[in-house]
This record gives C-alpha cells, structure tokens and sequence, in this order.
C-alpha cells in the first residue's frame, strides 16, 4: 500500500518503516503539543521545555503506535501469516499482513490484540504519571506520561469503532464470518459500515470548517476519506482474490515485452523507452538472456554529457524478486507483490530467460470482466 518506505530499525524479526508522509505528522504532534497542548494543560514552564515536552510526547505516541501495531504482527505470525513489516504513515500505522487470516477465530484475534496492547499501555503510563505525581516529580515530566496514557485510550477506543478496516470493523468481521461462514458476506457488512463511518466523518470535517475550526475539519475530512477509501478498497481486493483464486501469472502474461539490447546508449534509452513507454524498470535482454534491469535511477548516477558514450550495459543491475515472477506464481500472489512494491509491471522469467510481462492493467480487466458476467456469485 505504502511501497518500501524507509527501514528504521526491526523488531522481533519485523521491519519498522516509515512513509514520507509520517515526517509531516510527527512534525505537527510535536509543534501542537509544544505550542498548544501542554501550555493549556500546564502553564507557568518555559517555551525550551514545552518544545522538549512535545517531541517526547510525539516519539511516545508514535512508540505507542509500533507496539500496537506489534501487538497485531505478533498473534498474525502466531496463526502463520506472514508480515512484511509495520509501516508508519501520517494516519498512523499498518501492520503488512500478507493474505487474509485463515479463520473468524484468528481474525478475531489478531485484531483485538491491538486495542488492547494500547489500553494495557494506557493504563501503565497513567500509574506511572500518578506515581510520579504523588512523589512531587517535576510536572514536566509527569505531564508528558500522563499525556501517553491519554492518548493511548483514545488509540484504544478509536480503533474499536466496529467500522472496517479498523480494528473494531475486523472485530465485526469475524463475528460476522463465524456467524455465517462466510468471509465475503461479513466484509461486505463490515466494509459498508466503514464506509458509512468514513463519509460521517466527512461530513463532521465539513461541518468543523463551516463553524471556523477550520484545522479540525480538515483533518476530520481527511480521515474520514482515507477510511471510506480503505473500506471499499479491502472488499475490492477480497473480491480481487477470488476471482483470481486458481489462476497463474500464465494466464495474463504477454508475450514479447519491451526490451533493450544491452549496447543502446543511455541517450536512446531515455528517449526511446524511457519517455516512450514509462515504466519504471525495463529488462536488458541478450539473445534471449536476461541480463539484468535499469530504470530512471540507474541513469541519475551518470552525468549528462556522459549519455552519448554510456551504454545501458554499463549501469546495469541485478533483476530483484520485486520486479520478476515465474509463469506459475499465483496471481494473487503477483497482485500482492504489486500492491506492496508500488510495481505495476513485473517481469516473468524462466531459466534466466524473459518470456513475458505481466500488468497491473490487464489484471484488473479480467477482474472487471469476470465480475461482470459472475459477480453475483463471488458476492454470495
């Protein structure tokens, strides 16, 4: 959903990212709890420890959000799904599961887990601040733990909204899959209540503006679109699944892709694939042997005066699993690899060999054509 985003550190062997848009929120915590927050709350300090108190504050709710989100990795993995990592975004946090959860049961827990870690936190941070209180510490430092408990429960209690796909809306799900054993059905309930949620908080957003708390609305409206968004967008990628379920990247691979000879200068390269066909990587093929990939990054590292003599043998690279599949990898497993890599054309590869392409594009046509003519069964 986010792409690769940028590996900070790991975590009981998962990787912690964080998306470009996570450095604009982090930045605005901080600056509305330095300059907002704790003034109101405790006044009387100077501004040096209010800017101290707010970037603690923000690193202790965005700690808060990794161990929530850890908490969600941990039982996924405990059920044997796999976890590409917990990514940080401007709306918070996201643990990468790679499929849906093998039951109602595994659901259930996997995304009640979550809320809870943040009310086991919120409660710790709250005895904290409540100790350190009653034993006369300075109040810019109780302050700043009271703070995390509070926000903690909101984490908590916002998450268990029963609107997909917050937690709350998974939590729905499996009661809803349990109840009729059926995934598809209990997405649809629990996806349209999301979205019904998500357009509330639209509308809230609107509202806010229109009586002058233009910030709030706006950030009401935001979120309300981005859940509404994500809402629909997770039945439409169940949906996706089975309508691809059984087939193989065979089955959408074209034959005869766009490659370069390993001798073309950089110069064409860029003018006659580069701007000519827009992808992001193209292969370089050798009498049918695929000897590796370049795209637009490769050709930043050479200086323009050198494109006329360069070829793209000379900044070649090694193909990676994120742009290759074989002809008998799942579908939606070339769909998922898509989706987590932001790559909308993979190469299908056989013995070293190139024997086609695969696109996010023709892979959505079946899907829109398929769901056409069945739909009704795949909704059932």
């Amino acid at each position: 959903m986010f792409g690769k985003g940028i590996t900070v550190f790991k975590l009981f062997g998962f990787e912690v990212r964080i998306d470009a848009s996570w450095i604009f929120i982090v930045v605005l915590v901080t600056w509305t709890l330095a300059l907002g927050f704790f003034p109101y709350r405790y006044s009387g300090l100077s501004k040096g420890t209010y800017w101290w108190m707010g970037i603690i504050g923000a690193l202790g709710l965005f700690a808060s959000i990794v161990f929530h989100e850890l908490f969600h990795s941990l039982v996924a993995r405990r059920y044997g799904l796999p976890i590409h990592g917990i990514t940080l975004f401007i709306f918070g946090g996201i643990s990468e599961l790679e499929d849906e959860p093998p039951s109602a049961k595994a659901e259930f827990f996997i995304a009640f887990m979550g809320p809870f870690s943040s009310i086991f936190l919120g409660f710790l941070f709250f005895g904290v601040s409540y100790l350190m209180r009653t034993n006369n510490w300075p109040v810019s430092v109780f302050g700043v733990f009271a703070y995390i408990s509070w926000i903690n429960f909101i984490l908590a209690f916002f998450n268990l909204v029963p609107a997909f796909p917050l937690d709350g809306g998974r939590v729905l799900r499996s009661i809803l899959w349990q109840l009729k054993n059926n995934i598809f059905w209990a997405t649809h309930i629990s996806s349209w209540i999301g979205s019904a949620f998500g357009m509330f908080l639209i509308l809230l957003g609107v509202v806010f503006v229109l009586i002058g708390s233009f910030i709030s609305g706006i950030w009401f409206f935001l979120i309300g679109m981005f859940l509404r968004n994500a809402a629909k967008m997770s039945y439409q990628q169940l949906l996706l699944k089975k309508v691809l379920q059984g087939e193989s990247v065979k089955r959408f691979m074209k034959t005869n892709p766009i490659t370069v000879p390993p001798d073309t200068s950089l110069t064409a390269f860029v003018n006659n694939y580069i701007y000519r066909y827009h992808y992001p990587t193209f292969p370089i093929v050798n009498e049918d042997k695929l000897i590796g990939c370049v795209g637009s990054d490769e050709i930043k590292n050479v200086s323009r005066e050198d494109w006329d003599r360069q070829t793209v043998q000379s900044v070649v690279k090694q193909c990676s699993t994120d742009n290759t599949v074989t002809s008998d990898t799942d579908a939606m497993k070339a769909f998922l690899k898509m989706n987590r890599t932001n790559n909308t054309r993979l190469m299908v590869i056989e013995n070293d060999r190139l024997i086609g392409a695969i696109t996010l594009k023709d892979m959505f046509q079946f899907f829109s054509a398929k769901l056409a003519l069945e739909g009704a069964n795949y909704e059932e």
